[in-house]
């Protein structure tokens, strides 16, 4: 068989909470046939486990889960971007998430300089081969969003075949609208971050045509765009609401969390758009028109009202561990005993007086590394479930139930991007008025910047600050940091300045340079090409950086 992406599918079943397992009925591993998702409960049944846990459990082969330090999709996919983002670091050598995040060097203060005798570059190619099980970066993303499309590959070619009760058209478009929306999650997740994809629109189809990243992007696109067809094609709302009741596990919805409408869930298709313009350019190539068409789409964006989409761990039948399913959890406590530690360059962004800052973080004894990751060092730990400050936001908690995981779109993302547009457009007092509302939506307690702050540089500055700490934990961290150019090397006219870092030795340094020289688009997982080689007319599948 290919690789498993394009062949088992083995769809693990919460409905409503419970946490029985249904296998469907898949005679040959590579024409699944899904007989028993033919009826309304079926086929809810198959459109809920495609997502929560084919989607985001879907890796159970365990020469690759055996090495896992955490559970779930949300404790290491997205722990790689926040590792490269230099969000968080690790000690730890499973899944080599102690060698991904080291820079090329770093200049202290004093002039002194130490380099990196592995670069992380060469480390993740070295690791992307088969034979390298778990410890390569490039499989892990690549299969659960591959498995995540190819099962809403299989609700779409069953959703026909059913018979509805209620109002037929309704039903079929909502499930329509989750598989395609989910699609365009998965192709932007695939786009955002390799060089070249495969587009797949069919589960038992085998596929060796590679496409480049912008080609991918433009399938979430177009998968997006069908998303909002099929719920414009919504006539009966509560056939709707009842249909979302079911695909959206009970524990996630709370909160923000919840039964979208319709038009909150266009609002999140809207914002996810604007994210695909925006995550996908170098801010310096970035045109007039690029922010017009972002600010198009935000402007009808999430709004501070709106429900999105959320994760919320259970006390039993989740698809997330309250301790160890989410890269927040696995970073809350004393940095000497947690997986991921909370990086010093995160804690510089927060502006004095930030309420957020002391409602998450508080101040310890010095955590120095010894193993290698000179940037590694820190002096702070993630609060469990905050500091008690009303009304401010909390980034972490591992009580059961108690974290908000947001899966896709938030209004303060929304914001942000109008925020930037606008400010790029030459708007402002419009860009930095975003600013100050998503501080205000957050418990800040910061003042208002917007008529305050006139000169452009300072006023992005503010926005750049605001993203790393608003955003904290949703997914956008590693895209901004390849777009803002920090990724690329010194000589390319990257890197980070004026960075604080505490050296191995305690010394705390606040003009440190960083050379990070990392990829920007990480290649094709050899586990991929290795079983489905690309055919003629492919694209590149591995970046010439």
């Amino acid at each position: 068989m290919k690789i498993k992406i394009l062949s088992i599918l083995c769809v693990l079943v919460i409905l409503q909470g419970s946490c029985r397992k249904e296998e469907l009925n898949v005679q040959n591993p590579n024409s699944p046939t899904p007989g028993n998702a033919k009826t309304e409960a079926g086929i809810l049944s198959l459109a809920l486990g495609a997502v929560y846990q084919t989607g985001f459990n879907g890796i159970t082969d365990t020469k690759y889960s055996g090495s896992f330090l955490g559970s779930s999709f949300w404790f290491l996919a997205p722990a790689y971007h926040d590792l490269m983002a230099d969000v968080i670091s690790a000690e730890a050598a499973n899944n080599i998430i102690n060698q991904v995040s080291v820079p090329d060097y770093v200049v202290f203060d004093d002039g002194s300089k130490v380099t990196n005798s592995a670069p992380a570059k060469q480390v993740v190619r070295l690791n992307n081969s088969r034979t390298k099980a778990g410890s390569n970066m490039f499989y892990f993303e690549w299969t659960w969003m591959y498995f995540l499309n190819n099962a809403c590959n299989l609700v779409l070619e069953t959703v026909d075949k059913v018979s509805f009760t209620g109002d037929a058209d309704t039903k079929r478009n909502a499930l329509r609208a989750w598989a395609y929306f989910w699609k365009g999650y998965a192709y932007s997740r695939i786009g955002s971050v390799y060089y070249a994809g495969l587009i797949k629109n069919e589960s038992a189809v085998i596929n060796g045509l590679y496409k480049s990243s912008a080609e991918i992007i433009a399938e979430s696109d177009a998968n997006y765009n069908k998303a909002l067809e099929a719920l414009n094609g919504i006539s009966t709302l509560t056939d709707y609401t009842a249909m979302l009741k079911v695909l959206i596990p009970t524990q996630c919805q709370t909160g923000k969390g919840g039964v979208l409408t319709p038009a909150m869930w266009i609002h999140t298709i809207n914002t996810m758009k604007a994210r695909n313009i925006l995550v996908n350019k170098r801010m310096k190539d970035m045109t007039a028109a690029d922010w017009n068409n972002i600010l198009t789409l935000v402007n009808s964006g999430v709004t501070s009202s709106d429900l999105v989409f959320t994760g919320r761990s259970a006390s039993a039948g989740s698809f997330l561990s309250a301790t160890t399913g989410s890269v927040a959890a696995m970073t809350t406590g004393d940095p000497t005993s947690t997986t991921y530690k909370i990086s010093e360059r995160l804690i510089q962004e927060y502006k004095t007086g930030d309420k957020r800052q002391a409602n998450n973080f508080s101040q310890v004894t010095a955590y120095l590394n010894q193993k290698g990751g000179f940037t590694f060092s820190t002096r702070y730990r993630l609060l469990d479930g905050g500091s008690a400050l009303s009304g401010v936001q909390i980034v972490s908690s591992r009580t059961v139930g108690a974290y908000e995981l947001y899966l896709a779109a938030t209004y303060e993302e929304n914001e942000l991007m109008k925020a930037e547009a606008n400010i790029k457009l030459n708007n402002i007092t419009t860009g930095l008025a975003s600013v100050d509302a998503v501080r205000t939506y957050q418990g800040s307690g910061l003042s208002a910047v917007s008529g305050v702050i006139t000169d452009p540089a300072q006023a992005y500055e503010e926005l750049r600050r605001e993203r790393r700490v608003a955003l904290l934990f949703r997914n956008v961290a590693l895209y901004d940091y390849r777009r803002w150019g920090y990724l690329d090397d010194v000589s390319a006219g990257g890197g980070r300045t004026n960075a604080v870092v505490v050296s191995s030795t305690g010394v705390v340094n606040t003009k440190a340079t960083i050379n990070y020289n990392f990829l920007d688009y990480w290649d094709v997982p050899d586990d991929e090409l290795s079983l489905n080689p690309p055919i003629a007319g492919s694209a590149p599948v591995q970046n010439p950086k």
